[in-house]
């Protein structure tokens, strides 16, 4: 798991022991992945990384893609659906 936005490494260290966060986040200054994946939002001059999920298989192909989420609910989306895309790529097998 990776989050990125558009704050510096120093902000994401703050944030991450602020909220007890165990995962990376990428620090995107110059807005290069969060541009490439359509998450580049503006509000008026200022610009913001918008609150998307993307869901990457193996072999490095989007699989599922959840547009404006809501953080204190979605990771229990993410997780069903993850179950589910884990089971169908067993049966694949």
């Amino acid at each position: 798991m990776l989050g990125v936005s558009l704050d510096t490494v120093d902000s994401h260290k703050k944030f991450c022991t602020k909220e007890g966060l165990n995962f990376r986040l990428l620090a995107d200054t110059n807005h290069k992945v969060t541009e490439s994946y359509g998450s580049l939002s503006n509000f008026g001059v200022v610009k913001f990384a918008a609150r998307n999920t993307f869901v990457i298989d193996p072999q490095g192909k989007i699989a599922k893609i959840y547009a404006g989420v809501n953080p204190s609910s979605h990771s229990g989306e993410v997780l069903a659906d993850l179950e589910t895309l884990q089971k169908a790529a067993a049966v694949k097998r």
